[in-house]
């Protein structure tokens, strides 16, 4: 089947790599997210991927138990370069060629962000991984997500999570929470849904960038969502 798009952005969160113990690098898991996103390369889709750290730490968590935020913020964006390069690896193995691009300053493991530079390693066929969020504190990596793709000019932000999409409560905490097909930036923000930054989908709303979240653990969900398959919910206007 033919891709419905041609050009992605893939943030993978940092817990969906930490498989079943919540936390930490799982190398298994991690080669089933390489061997997905190889398979969809594979297919001619541009991809751009950006890499959460929160398999290791989050910021706001640590910040809540008295760490200071912007010092926390610093050191989730490590993690996110730690899982970067652990994504970088499993790819490789793939056979897939890769780059993978910081935020922040870290030139003996990767390159630094310059849009141009980036434009340039996707136009190759490359994935490009991006690390570090933002480089800023006090921004999640969904923020740098969205920011990323706009700057790469995708055709849709696909947010993987462990859960099945968007749901009106915490599936994990509440069973009965109500799973959406689809729901507009406007009513995801006004029911303050947790699952994505309100900051990113504000900036998605007003450069009209296309959401879809899906759970990135089930095997093959990526795929069906680049077929054009209904998977997760659909965030847009």
């Amino acid at each position: 089947m033919k891709p419905v798009y041609a050009r992605i952005l893939l943030k993978v969160s940092g817990q969906s790599l930490a498989g079943e113990a919540g936390f930490g690098i799982a190398p298994r898991q991690i080669q089933q997210t390489a061997q997905e996103i190889a398979e969809v390369r594979t297919l001619g889709v541009e991809i751009g991927v950006v890499v959460g750290g929160g398999n290791i730490i989050r910021g706001i968590s640590a910040s809540a138990e008295g760490m200071n935020r912007t010092s926390a913020d610093y050191m989730g964006m490590l993690a996110s370069i730690m899982n970067g390069l652990a994504l970088q690896d499993a790819l490789e193995r793939c056979g897939t060629e890769t780059r993978v691009m910081s935020a922040i300053e870290v030139k003996q493991v990767c390159e630094p962000h310059i849009r141009r530079r980036a434009m340039r390693h996707i136009e190759k066929g490359r994935v490009l991984i991006f690390v570090a969020g933002t480089g800023n504190p006090f921004f999640t990596t969904d923020s740098g997500a969205a920011l990323r793709a706009m700057e790469i000019g995708a055709d849709c932000l696909l947010k993987g999570t462990r859960v099945e999409g968007v749901y009106d409560s915490d599936p994990e905490k509440f069973p009965s929470a109500r799973l959406y097909d689809r729901i507009t930036y406007r009513e995801f923000l006004n029911l303050n849904l947790g699952i994505m930054d309100g900051s990113a989908i504000s900036l998605c709303q007003d450069n009209k960038m296309p959401i879809v979240v899906f759970n990135m653990a089930t095997p093959g969900n990526l795929l069906k969502v680049i077929e054009g398959e209904s998977i997760g919910t659909a965030v847009g206007v």
